[in-house]
């Protein structure tokens, strides 16, 4: 008797926290979803987008400037050796 007991409280006690549980997964994901909060997390990710591609090309023409640098002093110890 006491045995029995035992589990339909206990399955009554897991399936309130189950579906307490499953309630606010389910809140949470349709807010997540939801109109206003899709247009503030795309126009996020569009800026923050926009800020690591500015970052690339600086980078990038960086990176170049470098190397044209290396180039032409390359060039010119060549020519330098020419030269003599």
């Amino acid at each position: 008797m006491f045995r029995r007991l035992f589990w339909l409280a206990l399955g009554i006690g897991f399936g309130f926290g189950l579906s307490f549980w499953v309630t606010r997964f389910v809140r949470r994901t349709a807010e997540r979803y939801s109109p206003e909060n899709l247009s503030d997390n795309l126009a996020g990710a569009i800026r923050a987008f926009g800020t690591d591609l500015r970052a690339a090309v600086s980078e990038g023409r960086e990176a170049m400037r470098e190397r044209e640098r290396e180039l032409r002093a390359d060039l010119e110890g060549r020519a330098a050796g020419r030269r003599r």
